[in-house]
C-alpha cells in the first residue's frame, strides 16, 4: 500500500503504478510531474509513498519536455523520409525553434513533406521509450546516421551506460525528458522562413497557447551573425569550445571574444560620434544579466576617447515609494512596472539636464523603500546623458525627448550554442546561470532563491522588454563563447548542493545536464574590464 498525495488530494495505491495511469483520471491534460519536486515524465513508476503534482502547459517544467519531443518527431520525420539529411535547432526569435540545414537547401517541398510525416507519426501515438544502453553501442549508432557531433559529446561522459529515448526503432537523445507518445504533440506551427524552418510551441508565459509569430528582421539578423560567428570561430557547440580549451587555445579564444566586444564597442562609437550634435540621449536596455553595468562603464569609456563627456543617470532613483507601486500577480509590489516608475518626474529631469538647467536628482533607498536628496547636476550642453535599465527602451520614459535625439541600445547575449545539433542550449539558462553567479558574489544571495525569482523576472522581461528591442538603433550582442567554462567552476558546486526537496530541484538539474559537458577553464588570462567579471569578480569598474 502507497500513500501519495495527488495535487494536494490523498491517495493510496495498491501497487506501484506509472504516472500515466495516474493522470488518466485527472481533470485535464497533464505532461509531466513533480514527485517531491522531483520532475518525472509520465512513464516513471511511483513505487513509494510521495508527494505528486502534475504539470500541464502553464509550466515552464512542462513547455520543456514538449518542446524536446517536438524536436525529436521533427528529427524522426526527417530520418524517415531524408536519411542523409542533417539539421541544427537553435532558438529564435518570437520564442521559436530555428530549424538550420547543414549539408542541404531547404525548400517549400521539405518543408511540407516533413510537416506531413509529423502529422502521421503524431496521429498513429507512437510509444517514446526510454532505455538504459551502453554508452559506446550508441555512440555508433549516432555515428551510423551521420549525427557525429551527438557521438562527440557523448565520449566526454564518464559513465557506462547513457540513455536514448525509441520510437518505432528511430534512438535519439535529447538532453531531456520526453512525453511518452507522439499523440501528446497536439499544438504546433511549422513554415519556411529561409534560409531554414521555424517551428512554433506552446508557451507557459502564455498559459500553454501558441504565441503568435512577429516577425523581428533586425534581432533575426543578429542571431544569424552570431551563428555564423560561431561557425567561423569554431565555437558553435561545447565539443568544438572543448578542443580549443584541450589544445591550449584558451588565450586566443578569449582574446577574439573580447576583440568582438571591442569592435562593437568601437562602431557603437563612431556612429554616436557622427551624430554627436543631435544625440542628446543614449539609451540602454536589455534582459537580466545581458551585462548592462559594465557595457555602460565601457561605453563611457570609448566615448571619452573620442572626446564627448557623457553623463550617467540611473533609472532605479526614479521609483516611486513602494505603496505607491503596482502589484504582481502575487499581490507584491511589482518594481519592474513602468508605473513604479515617477515618468513625469523623470521626463522633467531629463529636459532640464538638456536644456543646460541645474537638477537636484532624486536617490532611491532601497532599505527604506522611499527617495531621499541626491546629488545636484549639470550636463554641458555638448554631453550625452546615458540610461540604463529596463525601461530605459520605452518611448514612455522619455517622451519629452525627440526620437532623433536619442541612440537606442539594446544588449543581450545571442549564444548560439549548442551541445550537439539537436540540442539547443537556452539563452535564457545562460543569463540565468550568469545571475546566479553575480547574486553569490555580490548579494550574497543563495543559490535557491535566485532560482525562485526567476519566473519573476522572465515575466518581467516579457511584459517590458522584447517588444522594444527591434526599435534599438544597435544590438550588442553580450555573448562570450568561453564564459561557461568559466562560470563552471563557480556555479556548478552551487547547484550541486540544491537538495532534491527544494522547489529548484529540476531547473538545478537541467542547467547541470549541459553545464558538466563544459571543460574548465582559469580565469586568469580574462581582462579586468572583460563583461564576464561583471559576475565572477575582478572588474576594474568595481571601484
Amino acid at each position: 500500500m502507497l500513500e501519495v498525495t495527488i495535487n494536494a488530494k490523498p491517495m493510496v495505491l495498491e501497487k506501484p503504478t506509472s504516472l500515466l495511469e495516474l493522470s488518466k483520471g485527472l481533470d485535464k491534460k497533464y505532461y509531466a510531474a513533480k514527485v517531491n519536486n522531483s520532475l518525472k515524465e509520465l512513464n516513471s513508476v511511483i513505487a513509494e509513498s510521495c508527494d505528486i503534482t502534475f504539470l500541464d502547459l502553464t509550466s515552464p517544467d512542462s513547455v520543456k519536455i514538449y518542446e524536446a519531443t517536438l524536436r525529436y518527431i521533427f528529427l524522426m520525420a526527417v530520418n524517415n523520409l531524408y536519411p542523409e539529411r542533417q539539421v541544427r535547432f537553435s532558438y529564435s526569435i518570437s520564442r521559436s525553434i530555428f530549424v538550420m540545414p547543414i549539408n542541404f537547401k531547404i525548400d517549400e517541398a521539405f518543408t511540407k513533406n516533413v510537416l506531413k510525416e509529423m502529422k502521421r507519426i503524431i496521429s498513429l501515438d507512437l510509444a517514446i521509450i526510454r532505455k538504459r544502453v551502453k554508452r559506446f553501442e550508441i555512440i555508433d549508432y549516432f555515428d551510423e546516421l551521420g549525427y557525429t557531433d551527438k557521438g562527440e559529446i557523448m565520449r566526454y561522459r564518464d559513465d557506462e551506460y547513457a540513455n536514448v529515448y525509441e520510437c518505432d526503432g528511430y534512438k535519439n537523445y535529447l538532453y531531456e525528458r520526453m512525453l511518452p507518445s507522439t499523440g501528446y504533440i497536439d499544438s504546433f506551427k511549422m513554415f519556411s522562413y529561409y534560409p531554414g524552418i521555424i517551428l512554433q510551441y506552446p508557451r507557459a508565459e502564455l498559459s500553454g497557447l501558441l504565441p503568435k509569430f512577429v516577425d523581428a528582421p533586425r534581432f533575426s539578423k543578429h542571431i544569424s551573425e552570431s551563428r555564423k560567428w560561431a561557425e567561423l570561430i569554431n565555437v558553435e557547440s561545447i565539443s568544438k569550445i572543448n578542443r580549443q580549451i584541450k589544445e591550449k587555445k584558451e588565450i586566443d579564444l578569449i582574446n577574439i571574444c573580447e576583440t568582438r566586444h571591442n569592435r562593437m564597442l568601437y562602431e557603437i562609437g563612431q556612429r554616436i560620434q557622427e551624430n554627436k550634435d543631435n544625440i542628446r540621449l543614449i539609451a540602454i536596455a536589455g534582459p537580466s544579466s545581458s551585462g548592462k553595468t559594465t557595457f555602460s562603464n565601457r561605453l563611457r569609456i570609448e566615448l571619452l576617447s573620442r572626446g564627448i563627456k557623457p553623463v550617467k543617470i540611473s533609472i532605479d532613483d526614479y521609483y516611486l515609494p513602494r505603496s505607491a507601486a503596482p502589484k504582481d500577480i502575487d499581490g507584491n509590489p511589482d518594481l519592474e512596472h513602468i508605473e513604479a516608475l515617477d515618468i513625469d518626474l523623470f521626463n522633467e529631469h531629463i529636459l532640464a539636464l538638456i536644456s543646460g538647467e541645474e537638477v537636484t536628482m532624486p536617490r532611491f533607498d532601497f532599505k527604506t523603500g522611499l527617495r531621499v536628496k541626491g546629488e545636484t547636476i549639470k550636463v554641458n550642453p555638448n554631453d550625452p546623458i546615458i540610461i540604463e535599465g529596463i525601461h530605459a527602451l520605452n518611448e514612455r520614459l522619455t517622451a519629452s525627448i525627440p526620437r532623433h535625439q536619442k541612440f537606442k541600445i539594446f544588449i543581450a547575449p545571442l549564444q548560439q550554442i549548442n551541445i550537439c545539433n539537436h540540442s539547443p542550449i537556452s539563452i535564457t539558462e545562460i543569463r540565468l546561470l550568469r545571475r546566479i553567479v553575480r547574486d553569490k558574489n555580490y548579494r550574497n544571495t543563495d543559490v535557491n532563491k535566485t532560482i525562485e525569482m526567476w519566473s519573476s523576472v522572465r515575466r518581467g522581461e516579457f511584459n517590458w522588454i522584447y517588444d522594444t528591442q527591434e526599435d534599438a538603433d544597435y544590438i550588442f550582442n553580450s555573448e562570450l563563447a568561453y564564459e561557461m567554462c568559466v562560470m563552471k567552476r563557480q556555479v556548478l558546486p552551487m547547484l550541486l548542493n540544491i537538495d532534491k526537496s527544494s522547489k529548484c530541484y529540476s531547473m538545478a538539474s537541467r542547467l547541470i545536464r549541459f553545464l558538466k559537458y563544459f571543460e574548465d577553464m582559469d580565469d586568469t588570462y580574462i581582462p579586468c574590464n572583460s563583461l564576464i567579471r561583471e559576475f565572477i569578480g575582478g572588474s576594474c569598474f568595481e571601484l
